[in-house]
Order: C-alpha cells, then sequence, then structure tokens
C-alpha cells in the first residue's frame, strides 16, 4: 500500500507564495506617483494594445504587473462592478476602496483554494477632489491590501525601485517632475543596477487621473504631449486635451 502524498499548509502556502512573487518579478515595473493635480502611472511597454494600465470608472484607474491574461480578467470583472454599482445606485457610490475589497477577496479565495495562485499585483487608484482625497491601494497575489501614499512601484526590481522614488518624490511636484523621476526610475530597473537608461517615450506607456478634468479624469499620455513632458528645458505642462479624449 503506498503512502499519501502529504504537503504541510505551512509548506503549501509559502510554495504558492514564492511561485506568484517570481512570476510578478519577471514582469516590467509600473510606477505610481501623485502630483499635485492628480494620480500618474507609467511603464516600460512597447504595445499599444496590450495595457497594463487602464480606466475603470470615471475617477478611478487600474494599473497592474504578472500575467497579462489574468489581470486582464481582473479588470474586465473590475469595470463591470463599477458600472453594475454606478447603475444600481449613484456614481459616487463607486469607490476604489470598493473596488480593492473586491478584488482582495478575489485574489485571497484563489489564493487559499486553488491550485495554482494568480500570478498578479495591482494597483486600485482614485483621485479625489482635493490631493487630500486620493486613494491608492495595492493588491498582492494573496489579496492582502495596503493603503498606499505619494508613490508605488510593482514588479521587477520592486524594492530597488521604490528606494529610488523615496528619494526623490516629495509632495506637491508637478506632472512634468513625477514623469522625469519615474522614466529615471524605471531606466535603472536595468539587472545589472549600473547607470540608468534612457527610455524614449515611444517605449513607455503613461496615463494620469487628472482632477482638474470635470468628469471622467483618466487620460493616456503619448506622442508629441508625452515627449514634450518629458522634455528637461519643456516650458511648462500643455494643456489638457479634450474631456472626451482617452
Amino acid at each position: 500500500m503506498s503512502m499519501p502524498f502529504y504537503v504541510s499548509p505551512e509548506q503549501l502556502m509559502k510554495d504558492r507564495a514564492d511561485y506568484a512573487r517570481k512570476g510578478i518579478a519577471r514582469g516590467r515595473s509600473v510606477v505610481v506617483l501623485q502630483y499635485d493635480d492628480g494620480i500618474a502611472f507609467a511603464t516600460e511597454n512597447a504595445s499599444r494594445a496590450l495595457h497594463k494600465i487602464s480606466e475603470i470608472y470615471d475617477r478611478i484607474a487600474f494599473a497592474a504587473v504578472g500575467k497579462y491574461n489574468e489581470f486582464e480578467n481582473l479588470r474586465v470583472a473590475g469595470v463591470r462592478y463599477a458600472d453594475l454599482r454606478g447603475y444600481s445606485y449613484d456614481r459616487e457610490d463607486v469607490t476604489a476602496r470598493g473596488l480593492a475589497n473586491a478584488y482582495a477577496q478575489t485574489l485571497g479565495t484563489v489564493f487559499t483554494t486553488e491550485s495554482k495562485p494568480l500570478e498578479v499585483e495591482l494597483v486600485v487608484a482614485e483621485v479625489g477632489r482635493e490631493p487630500a482625497g486620493d486613494q491608492v491601494y495595492r493588491l498582492s497575489y494573496d489579496g492582502s491590501v495596503a493603503d498606499e501614499h505619494g508613490y508605488v512601484v510593482m514588479g521587477g526590481q520592486a524594492d530597488r525601485l521604490g528606494g529610488l522614488l523615496a528619494s526623490g518624490w516629495r509632495p506637491g511636484m508637478t506632472l512634468r517632475e513625477v514623469l522625469r523621476l519615474a522614466v529615471d526610475v524605471l531606466g535603472a530597473s536595468g539587472d545589472d543596477g549600473g547607470e540608468s537608461r534612457a527610455i524614449p517615450a515611444q517605449q513607455l506607456e503613461v496615463a494620469v487621473l487628472d482632477r482638474t478634468r470635470p468628469r471622467r479624469t483618466f487620460r493616456r499620455l503619448t506622442g508629441a504631449l508625452l515627449e514634450d513632458l518629458l522634455t528637461p528645458d519643456g516650458a511648462g505642462d500643455p494643456p489638457a486635451p479634450a474631456p472626451h479624449d482617452d
């Protein structure tokens, strides 16, 4: 008679956590920073179709690292959650906190009951009417939720890049300043940890939640607009595009 295979619950949870962390670390980092007029998101991503940063609702955005198919399913579920809640109650009832709680339940359930955890890490952010009202939540593969302030970095060499952000970020920075900081930090994510490399605007995916817009605050920054913001000697932030632009 063969002996039954047994793994202690502690070892099983540790193996799942190690598996998820390794998968997340293989992805390129995503940086999220608060600035004077909103919240900025940036990552190195040459694709113009497969986004790691997306709009969820009027004042809420989503950013993720890890396996694309897994976090894309979560994004779609988040959009459905927001649409249903906004339709059933009121648009003001759709909050980043409620969405983060829903994601935490899903991630935690998969981590504890399924054979393989989701290899994803998420940020759900909501821009407030004033800077004090901004909300940024970071969600891990096991459903853990952290209320972040100022900046967040996920994926890749997150610990090292977080230290670089800590030394460069300060409250009240302009959009131009936080984007240049984000690109400098992303450029320092090489394996050798050496001198920062320059990342061209065409290789970046950048978006913001702009509190100065009337309702839909999410907009992507691309092309000449992004290049101007990343130019060291630029003459001030460019005007925002029309409200219907994404």
